[in-house]
């Protein structure tokens, strides 16, 4: 029997994402923009939640591709409100569209977003030891750094909580924890 987070519950979908996505580097641009506008739409829910509505999200999202989303207009956005597939808030739909604008100007200025965004790691994962989920912090000075700069830059719903959990989802940070099958796995010196 492997051990896993213990956050992870028995849904095979928590499993599966638990197993083979969390904490997994990602460096596609349209992957770490998914990512960000899923954590964001989690705010105040559960992931379970989210990624039940996961594949919806990329049908309505064009898979996420930042140059379709930064040119939705607002009957686009209306008519997102009123998909039941999505987190239906006004102002989450509305960030994926401001966000995906902003990403648009870092590729620009930094060749891809992944440039950009793994240098607030330094490049690479960090790589923690945590033993128990209590010493796993909710935001870290990267993360702050990384909310206070994509703020600067326009983005919304990226505060220092949602931009760790995103670190964490994208494998910026392995915080599985070391009994975790998967800590290992992700382990690099």
């Amino acid at each position: 029997m492997k051990i896993r987070c213990p956050w992870v519950s028995k849904d095979q979908l928590m499993i599966g994402y638990h197993d083979k996505e969390w904490g997994v580097p990602v460096h596609d641009d349209a992957l770490l923009f998914e990512f960000l506008v899923l954590e964001g739409a989690q705010a105040g829910l559960s992931w379970t939640t989210i990624l039940k509505k996961r594949d919806n999200y990329r049908m309505v999202f064009d898979n996420f591709e930042p140059e379709k989303v930064a040119a939705y207009n607002e009957n686009k956005i209306e008519k997102l409100r009123e998909n039941s597939g999505i987190v239906r808030n006004k102002l989450k739909i509305r960030s994926a569209v401001t966000n995906a604008a902003a990403l648009i100007e870092i590729q620009k200025e930094y060749g891809s977003f992944d440039s950009y965004i793994w240098k607030f790691t330094g490049g690479k994962p960090i790589q923690n030891r945590w033993k128990k989920m209590e010493e796993i912090p909710s935001s870290t000075i990267e993360s702050e750094s990384m909310s206070h700069d994509l703020k600067k830059r326009g983005f919304k719903f990226v505060g220092p909580t949602i931009c760790y959990a995103f670190m964490q989802a994208v494998g910026m940070v392995n915080d599985h924890l070391v009994d975790c099958f998967r800590h290992s796995d992700l382990y690099s010196e």
